[in-house]
């Protein structure tokens, strides 16, 4: 089968680097340019979502199978993305999708979206993600819960992504003390709405909140609530020449 590499080869990030986190581009019939910038990117990149049809769809898609397999052979990690609807959906259906994944797609992990963020929610998570890495045999699993959850969240997956929404919430925004243990690896941060003019401040806000990940973006949520992330941002090679090596204070 063409585009098949070994998983997750991607090398070591220096303290103090952030990478990009990819919550999702459109279509690669819909977003070819998108889809075709991130293998240049290479270690810059620290993922990028796979969402076929909000989730693996029901069949292979061959457009997305060598979209992703492109960015697998340029080491570039792919997770497919599967909705816990805030802790909603069932225990089999995550984990059908989750096989659909990784028979079609060969993803590298995947990114849990709209996670739940309670305490009472957590056995069940730690249920969903031991069954996941059992499945690829480890993997990388990012918890998308768009702020910060309960404390014990930081010990179940590899990642939480801690933040997602507008500029105007993120320049005041805050990161409680728990989060002062972990390294910035463990953190993400997606931001839509953002101005060129204001790139530099939110880039510091990363770093001051701990973040070792983010995606900032001047596109907007008016249409849907994945509608910000579907394309690049307007400052692409701002924003690239921020992450990986290129970073510097």
């Amino acid at each position: 089968m063409p585009y098949l590499t070994q998983p997750d080869t991607q090398p070591a990030v220096s303290a103090g680097e952030l990478r990009l986190g990819v919550p999702g581009y459109a279509h690669p019939l819909l977003a070819p340019r998108e889809w075709d910038a991130l293998p240049s990117v290479g270690a810059g990149v620290h993922w990028t979502v796979l969402n076929v049809a909000d989730g693996p769809g029901e069949r292979p898609d061959p457009h997305c199978l060598e979209a992703a397999g492109r960015l697998r052979n340029a080491q570039v990690r792919v997770v497919g993305q599967l909705d816990l609807a805030g802790g909603q959906r069932s225990f089999g259906a995550l984990l059908s999708d989750a096989h659909r994944f990784r028979d079609w797609y060969l993803v590298d992990g995947f990114y849990l979206d709209r996670c739940p963020t309670e305490r009472a929610a957590l056995p069940e998570l730690r249920r969903v993600v031991g069954a996941l890495r059992d499945l690829l045999g480890g993997g990388h699993l990012v918890t998308a819960h768009g702020t910060h959850p309960h404390p014990g969240y930081a010990e179940v997956a590899d990642q939480l992504v801690t933040f997602s929404g507008p500029w105007h919430d993120y320049r005041w925004s805050q990161a409680p003390e728990w989060t002062a243990a972990y390294p910035p690896e463990r953190f993400c941060h997606l931001v839509h709405g953002l101005p060129r003019g204001h790139l530099a401040q939110a880039l510091r806000i990363a770093r001051w909140q701990g973040a070792g990940t983010i995606w900032f973006t001047d596109r907007t949520a008016k249409e849907s609530r994945s509608a910000c992330w579907e394309t690049m941002p307007g400052y692409w090679d701002a924003i690239v020449s921020q992450v990986g090596t290129g970073v510097s204070e």
